[in-house]
């Protein structure tokens, strides 16, 4: 069994207060986990209102399967337009 994790410090220009920052996270945490089999949670910068950490994980059998998710959804992450993507760190454990 392989877990990968993937965190994503992330920008959002476009926030203006919480709520615009909560809707834009909201939005690309529900894409993802329609999209991808993978977990998602806000790690930090919960209060900060154009700043979001986020923890991206997924379980497979093979690290070949762990490593396309996680290259997937840095991808998907990448192309958002809303969102700049500032640090990506990878672990496999």
């Amino acid at each position: 069994m392989i877990i990968g994790c993937l965190q994503a410090r992330l920008s959002i220009p476009s926030a203006r207060s919480l709520k615009d920052k909560r809707m834009v996270m909201r939005s690309l945490k529900d894409r993802m986990l329609n999209k991808m089999n993978v977990s998602v949670a806000e790690v930090d910068d919960q209060d900060l209102w154009q700043s979001a950490q986020l923890a991206i994980v997924t379980v497979a059998a093979e690290k070949a399967v762990v490593e396309k998710r996680l290259a997937e959804v840095s991808e998907f992450i990448r192309s958002n337009p809303e969102i700049v993507l500032i640090d990506l760190m990878v672990e496999m454990l």
